[in-house]
């Protein structure tokens, strides 16, 4: 009986992920029998969406073949179901019902700022030899276009300004590159990989691909960089009916960062990790210039503890900064928004030192999960909830003419990532937080914003550059305070293997490329 349930997720889950490679994609669609189309079309008319077919006369055959096959995958009863409880949440009803809110247990939790020099060591070499013994796989979320960067290209090839002109994607696939050979050095292991799965999303995935297969995988074997699509959901309007973006074709928007989950499964990304013999997964999103790619001490720290779910956090700035905190709702592991917690509770120290923010664990979507817990995505995907973002959606209106609203005139449906922290008891999660100086700088705005954006993203870069310069006993020379040193992550995953600069005096700007 179980088996069959987990079949009929995995089906469905398959079916959802629209965005997905399809067989014979690149031939022309061929239009419905008449008995397939009558079979759709009732389908949709029961669940009282029959009108994505109003405009079926008109179209011509390979436009009936090709919003055919859009809908066809898609259960119209289970669009309606999932829209109904997004619009409409249970609401609560007292101050009884109010989650109950506090910080995660010590036993859950660690910081690289304050933990022993031997438990950090003891994690990094544990989490190394597990990457020599191919067990550790990355997942990247890379489905976001530079449109606020002013590019039209995706996210993770943008040139955020260093002197070596190296793309998001490059430092990436650099860091990966690093702890493979440091993992076969330091074990003398041959044949050491770490394959990384790069979730696109449709309008990225082939200008993604184009880029790696431009740039030789960035000196990564090709054959462990597997690309997969995160699937879409259809846009639905303010009453509830399925978008148009044509009269042929359905307006469909991504089904969000927890849509990661269903496209893991339906993508055959698990199934893949089963066979490669992955026990211990790194995910992470595209925009983060100082992420540590597979980071042995985290990977070491999660294992260690045995959990499903590790995260890493970054210590909140200030009460008033509008980040997401990892805490514990009503007992159990979650992420709570700014905007649920209260001006008090958001202020309110640590019993344990006063000095710090009681709540003060920053969410920065950089998480381990187990294998065991990515295997069992059929079992509980299907009680992740959706989330409504309100938006303008271009579509076509009841005449047939295409507009685009000057105000929003439908909803997107999404899941978050992080939505399936509350399925685990609390002794299967855990925290690790770091140093927001060396592990977070995400690009999210135009250049000259003055935050997040290319310019804070290069100068990040640059001064852990020059941290790690002088840590390693070499002098840095700048005019500017914020003048640093670019290390190429061939060089030094994380500071390492520096020796060589001791008693150097290094002119900033400088690009570390290789010992000389």
């Amino acid at each position: 009986m179980a088996a069959a349930i987990k079949d009929t997720v995995n089906n469905m889950l398959s079916a959802l992920n629209l965005g997905g490679e399809k067989a014979g994609q690149d031939a022309p669609p061929q239009p419905p029998s008449e008995s397939d189309f009558t079979e759709l079309k009732q389908k949709y008319e029961k669940a009282g969406q029959g009108h994505v077919f109003q405009y079926w006369e008109e179209l011509k055959p390979e436009e009936k073949g090709a919003i055919f096959q859009q809908l066809q995958p898609i259960d119209p009863e289970h669009i309606n179901n999932i829209t109904e409880k997004a619009l409409n949440p249970p609401e609560e009803k007292s101050e009884e019902s109010k989650p109950s809110l506090d910080q995660l247990p010590d036993s859950a939790t660690s910081s690289v700022i304050d933990s022993k020099s031997g438990d950090l060591d003891k994690w990094y070499e544990s989490g190394l030899k597990l990457i020599s013994e191919n067990q550790v796989a990355v997942v990247l979320m890379a489905g976001g276009q530079g449109t606020r960067l002013g590019s039209s290209a995706p996210k993770g090839c943008f040139d955020i300004g260093l002197p070596s002109k190296k793309s998001l994607f490059q430092l990436q696939a650099e860091r990966i590159w690093k702890l493979q050979h440091l993992a076969s050095k330091t074990y003398n292991k041959e044949d050491v990989s770490v394959p990384w799965y790069i979730m696109t999303s449709g309008p990225t995935r082939k200008p993604t691909e184009q880029f790696f297969e431009e740039n030789k995988y960035f000196g990564l074997n090709r054959n462990n960089v597997i690309f997969f699509e995160q699937g879409v959901l259809p846009c639905i309007s303010n009453e509830g009916k399925i978008l148009l973006e044509n009269k042929g074709k359905v307006a469909v928007a991504p089904d969000g960062n927890g849509g990661i989950y269903q496209a893991l499964i339906s993508s055959g990304v698990v199934q893949d990790m089963g066979k490669r013999g992955v026990k211990h997964i790194h995910a992470y999103c595209v925009d983060n210039c100082l992420v540590r790619v597979a980071d042995p001490t985290f990977i070491g720290f999660s294992a260690e503890k045995d959990v499903e779910i590790a995260t890493k956090v970054v210590r909140k700035r200030n009460a008033k900064e509008s980040v997401g905190l990892i805490l514990q709702k009503n007992g159990k592991p979650a992420v709570v928004e700014y905007s649920e917690i209260s001006t008090e509770l958001a202020e309110a120290k640590d019993p344990k030192d006063s000095e710090l923010l009681k709540f003060r664990a920053a969410n920065i979507v950089n998480h381990y999960y187990s294998f065991r817990f990515l295997e069992s995505i059929p079992d509980w995907a299907h009680k992740l909830p959706h989330h409504v973002a309100k938006k303008k959606i271009p579509c076509v209106n009841d005449k047939g003419e295409q507009i685009k609203p000057e105000k929003p005139n439908g909803i997107k449906l999404e899941q978050f990532v992080f939505d399936c922290f509350p399925f685990l008891p609390m002794d299967k999660f855990a925290c690790m937080e770091v140093k927001r100086e060396d592990e977070f700088s995400p690009l999210k705005n135009a250049k000259g914003t003055g935050e997040d954006d290319p310019d804070t993203s290069r100068k990040d870069i640059l001064l852990q550059g020059k941290r790690f310069l002088e840590e390693a006993g070499a002098t840095v020379i700048s005019e500017e305070s914020d003048a640093g040193v670019e290390v190429s992550p061939l060089i030094s995953y994380g500071g390492e293997g520096l020796d060589f600069l001791k008693g150097r005096e290094i002119k900033a700007p400088a690009v570390i490329e290789k010992e000389d």
